[in-house]
């Protein structure tokens, strides 16, 4: 009895070791040099978008940075032209398919074709849901569902005609796990990563691969363009702590070196963070379990308060707390990313 057992750990060890191995050399025949590669980056002008362009020009490649700020895309630009890189910047909304037609048929123009996209470009609003109304839901479905949709749409032909391309779709934790204070922005983002999963297995046997990234919360900078509802300051201070720690926020540099490197290997989908990692993999497990810790939370977080539907940046929602030492890493990043 013993016997058989140890065999049959042997052979399951052996077997798990031939499929890590395998895994690992398909990993590296499918691996796709980004060196002289031309990717275009939505929302590229700042936070993750201007990290993400930083680590795909040390793979040496060409960037197309996409934004709706012309000055914030001159600032991004500038940074990396005289840091050495091949960067050119276009002004473009992605909820407007008209214009980004124009821009996707103006960079085939000008460099042949765009081998990956990445689809960062997003908006953040955080409130209760007595606050919000219906053109809060509108806004984030065109930008994190449609603007991609368009996008896409629009580089698909090209890619197809040469069998080849990366698509990077930029979602979030809130696309696997819809929090209290968030719901425009977590359903909007749950619509993208279905879009997203299901467009991977339509695409796969032409030779384009979709990622699809699921990010917690990372030290961008971005609280601070974000938009608040209800209690104003308190809202922006509670947001703008949490992106700040430690704990439960991940560097956005450390976060860009993982996405650039799911999209050469095409990764199927990542999940950014290991608490994240483990809260998703809860959430699925017991969704209705997790919901109802969620709403525990939603006890503790502000009430609507008498603002009404007064929507207000994280720059007009200062506070002593969001301004404080707890929010330090958080300011940092801003300056570094281009978000003052």
């Amino acid at each position: 009895m013993k016997s058989n057992l140890k065999q049959q750990f042997v052979w399951a060890s052996a077997g798990l070791g031939l499929a890590l191995a395998g895994r690992s050399l398909y990993r590296r025949f499918n691996r796709f040099n980004l060196a002289g590669r031309t990717v275009l980056i939505t929302g590229g002008s700042r936070g993750l978008g201007l990290v993400l362009a930083r680590e795909f020009a040390a793979q040496g490649s060409r960037l197309i940075l996409c934004g709706r700020n012309k000055d914030k895309l001159l600032l991004a630009g500038k940074e990396l032209f005289e840091k050495g890189a091949n960067v050119s910047c276009i002004t473009c909304d992605v909820t407007q398919p008209d214009q980004v037609k124009d821009m996707v048929s103006q960079v085939e123009r000008h460099f042949s074709s765009i081998d990956v996209v990445v689809n960062n470009a997003g908006i953040i609003q955080v409130g209760p849901m007595e606050s919000m109304e219906r053109q809060d839901y509108q806004e984030t479905m065109q930008t994190h569902f449609y603007g991609p949709l368009h996008v896409i749409e629009a580089v698909l032909p090209g890619m197809r005609q040469r069998g080849a391309g990366r698509i990077v779709n930029i979602s979030s934790v809130g696309g696997r796990i819809s929090v209290p204070h968030m719901l425009p922005y977590c359903a909007s983002k749950f619509a993208l990563v279905g879009y997203s999963l299901g467009l991977r297995s339509e695409l796969a046997k032409e030779g384009i691969g979709v990622v699809t990234v699921c990010p917690g919360m990372m030290r961008t900078g971005s609280p601070q363009n974000a938009y608040f509802k209800g209690q104003h300051e308190a809202e922006y201070a509670l947001f703008k702590i949490s992106d700040s720690l430690p704990l439960i926020s991940m560097s956005s540099e450390k976060a860009a070196r993982q996405i650039v490197k799911a999209c050469q290997y095409n990764d199927g989908f990542l999940v950014l963070g290991l608490h994240v990692k483990l809260a998703e993999k809860l959430y699925a497990l017991c969704p209705a379990l997790m919901s109802d810790a969620l709403g525990v939370v939603n006890r503790l977080l502000p009430e609507p308060g008498s603002a009404g539907y007064v929507k207000k940046q994280g720059s007009e929602s200062q506070s002593k707390w969001s301004e404080s030492w707890l929010t330090e890493l958080t300011q940092k990043a801003a300056q570094r990313n281009n978000e003052l």
